[in-house]
């Protein structure tokens, strides 16, 4: 197949270049467009204006404005990143025949801030804060195109993924920064706080998309992630075990730290309400549609495995 993937130069499109690029015709669109290995071409944003771009089998929407944590980034920088330019890749794919399948990478956090129970597709979205709202307003977008211009896609694929925290070799995102902490041999004094959280393995992410690409999947939203949820606690061990070193978890007094949390707030300190509540709440995402479209009865690599293989790149 020949396959437009935007931000190819990111942690995903990279990963998707190398897992694809053996058997199909890579191209991109990025902002920067050095040549990378395994990509035909790189065109830029202002390039699906002109007729420059060939015409592909499949799009892969990746470019986006990703989470903010330290929350410095303007609302509308996302809205124009993260629904904007969906806009203008979506409106390409509607107006060339040609190709047939687009695959959306939306976010969990564009369904739920939080969750209680399990995470499935059906949920009504309720993003909270400009990262989540500009994802939702994109699949918003596609969604309503599907709807209202029907003799656009006869014959057409949509996909819309929503993954929870992506990692694998090559990621910087927040599982690094915990990594650089146990490494530090800083106790962790939340163990008394017991909650579950989906992770996702980019190899389970490639597997998806390669699925989609490959099988007649329906066009759909499709949650990502892997089999297995895992405590935070559970995450620190297999830091350790990781890092040949004794896990050290306090399981302090819910109350204790509830009333330090408070008083962080006061002193702006690092750890503060909303950062505690982040750190122990349980974020459960059901895979179980995305399984049953490919045909499969579990993802290829499950959730402990997936760890081992990022925590030893991050050595």
């Amino acid at each position: 197949m020949k396959i437009l993937i935007t931000g190819i130069h990111g942690f995903v499109g990279s990963n998707l270049v190398r897992y694809l690029a053996p058997q199909n015709e890579i191209y991109g669109l990025d902002i920067i467009a050095p040549e990378k290995e395994g990509v035909v071409k790189t065109y830029s944003w202002n390039d699906l204006d002109t007729s420059v771009v060939p015409d592909v089998d499949a799009i892969i929407h990746l470019a986006g404005k990703a989470h903010d944590t330290k929350n410095k980034t303007l609302s509308d920088v996302y809205f124009k990143v993260n629904r904007d330019l969906t806009i203008k890749v979506f409106d390409y794919f509607c107006k060339h025949p040609l190709s047939k399948k687009f695959i959306f990478f939306s976010t969990a956090k564009a369904a739920a801030d939080k969750v209680n129970g399990i995470l499935t597709e059906d949920v009504t979205p309720a993003p909270v804060g400009p990262y989540g709202e500009s994802k939702i307003a994109a699949e918003q977008y596609i969604l309503n195109s599907l709807k209202n211009r029907p003799d656009c896609f006869v014959d057409k694929q949509v996909y819309i993924f929503r993954p929870c925290m992506i990692h694998g070799p090559g990621n910087k995102g927040n599982l690094n920064l915990l990594y650089k902490v146990v490494r530090k041999g800083i106790p962790w004094p939340l163990g008394a706080f017991e909650n579950r959280r989906t992770f996702t393995s980019i190899e389970n992410i490639c597997f998806a998309v390669n699925g989609v690409l490959t099988k007649d999947v329906p066009s759909g939203i499709y949650n990502m992630g892997d089999d297995e949820a895992l405590s935070t606690n559970e995450l620190i061990e297999e830091i350790c075990k990781s890092l040949g070193k004794k896990a050290h978890i306090w399981k302090l007094p819910k109350g204790l730290m509830n009333g330090v949390a408070k008083v962080g707030g006061w002193l702006h300190l690092p750890l503060n309400p909303e950062r505690l509540r982040k750190l122990t709440e349980s974020y459960i995402s059901s895979n179980a549609k995305i399984k049953k479209a490919l045909g499969v009865e579990k993802m290829p690599v499950d959730a402990r495995q997936g760890l081992k293989v990022t925590l030893d790149s991050f050595k």
